[in-house]
């Protein structure tokens, strides 16, 4: 898996060429997400990744879109699954996808610190390369408890012309559904054309993610320009 990583690594936009989109995943592993639940999300997102919709729009364009993907729990424990790569051909979405469903979980035991999560992900792409727009998803199953809110992440960290995503999923036992809707309606939820996509647990994971990248994807048109849409109920 190392090799492989090192391999994406090596698409990373040279610079000056021209990228539609920068986006980032974010998966929730806090101590609320047992293994199996683990497996799932990885293995969801993977074969979201290769979905051929899915595939049909990260390449309906000539100007690509650039991936990256992280985990994160608590307020110090965000860990690279995958760097900054262009995804320029299905075989680099089958690569991506295989490095995703391959990687070990990095952490087991710490809480839920989502304004950190989202601190890490604005940072990422503060450093990454210069896309014509920039999306940050945010999945997980919990609201924030550890470390600042989402509020301050948007006061301190550079979140200008990034849109933030979030795909909550229901089914877990310490939230209820309704107050994690609101959590990821009134809080994650940032910038034009911003949505919530909702899994109905971790077994449509998958599904509920292949929604979300076809949303996403097909926002962003030709020219680059995102078009604004409302949330999702």
């Amino acid at each position: 898996m190392v090799r492989a990583a090192i391999i994406f690594l090596l698409l990373l936009p040279d610079q000056g060429l021209a990228c539609r989109l920068a986006l980032v995943l974010a998966m929730d592993v806090s101590s609320s997400v047992d293994q199996a639940e683990d497996q799932l999300q990885r293995r969801g997102l993977a074969a979201a990744l290769v979905d051929p919709e899915v595939v049909a729009a990260f390449l309906a364009s000539d100007d690509p879109v650039a991936l990256a993907v992280f985990e994160w729990s608590g307020r110090y424990n965000q860990a690279e699954i995958l760097p900054f790569g262009l995804i320029r051909s299905e075989a680099d979405l089958t690569r991506a996808a295989a490095i995703i469903a391959e990687s070990p979980r990095s952490q087991v035991e710490f809480p839920t610190a989502v304004g950190y999560a989202l601190g890490h992900a604005a940072t990422l792409l503060a450093g990454g390369p210069d896309c014509l727009t920039r999306t940050i998803d945010l999945a997980g199953d919990g609201i924030n408890n550890e470390g600042f809110g989402p509020a301050q992440a948007y006061a301190v960290f550079p979140f200008d012309g990034v849109v933030v995503n979030g795909l909550m999923i229901n089914g877990g036992d310490y939230v209820a559904s309704a107050d994690l809707l609101a959590f990821y309606m009134g809080q994650v939820r940032h910038g034009p054309g911003a949505f919530i996509e909702v899994a109905d647990g971790f077994d449509d994971y998958a599904a509920a993610m292949r929604r979300k990248l076809l949303r996403e994807l097909m926002l962003v048109s030709v020219s680059g320009n995102p078009a604004v849409a409302g949330p999702r109920g």
